[in-house]
């Protein structure tokens, strides 16, 4: 059975400026410093903003202490497909970037509050697709709250998505601004590292599902 989901990608394998991470309480401000001196020696984390009909993903790597970004992009799902379709394609999809990356972990935001049951139901599908795609592979998932993620990119825990993308296209940097949901995926999988480099010192912060 074939699914007409669409799929946007961009291949953006460029280095990231030199940086190091200073630690406070339990979140992270960047500023320059010999590079590698903080980071894990090599790590890839695939990232994502899940979501039913747009559901942005990453995959960046840190070697030696420098980022470099493998892959962003959106999965489209049209109006036309039905929820449990669009469920599969997505873990489809997620399946074939696991395959081919090989990432080490797997990086979400977490649940967010919503008024609508409705939009809830659908949100949690669409992230509960993502996970299974994940775990089948073996790969440790860890989530994040949104203003922590907005915190660890931006500096501001209510930025809004204009900021964050300009963030994400300046600290990674990408020649052009990503889509929204895309920024948002590239915006986890920098708040896992971060976490990651928080974990090594002893504190705290990540949480794994």
């Amino acid at each position: 059975m074939e699914f007409s989901a669409t799929i946007e990608n961009e291949l953006k394998p460029t280095p990231l400026v030199d940086f190091r991470l200073e630690a406070s309480q339990t979140e992270f401000k960047l500023s320059h410093a010999p590079i590698g001196r903080y980071l894990p020696v090599t790590m890839r984390v695939l990232s994502i903003d899940a979501s039913l009909r747009n559901s942005g993903v990453a995959i960046i790597e840190v070697n030696g202490g420098k980022f470099s970004t493998l892959y962003f992009g959106v999965i489209r799902n049209p109006s036309s497909l039905r929820m449990s379709s669009c469920l599969v394609a997505i873990r489809d999809r997620l399946t074939e970037l696991i395959q081919t990356y090989e990432p080490d972990c797997c990086a979400l935001e977490s649940v967010i509050y919503v008024q609508s049951y409705k939009t809830a139901i659908t949100l949690g599908a669409a992230r509960g697709s993502a996970i299974l795609a994940a775990t089948e592979r073996g790969l440790p998932v860890f989530e994040y709250a949104p203003k922590r993620i907005k915190q660890a990119t931006v500096g501001n825990g209510s930025a809004d998505k204009a900021q964050v993308a300009f963030m994400v296209r300046a600290l990674l940097s990408l020649t052009e601004t990503p889509a929204d949901d895309a920024a948002d995926a590239l915006a986890i999988g920098l708040t896992h590292l971060r976490a990651q480099e928080g974990a090594r010192l002893g504190l705290p912060g990540r949480q794994q599902i």
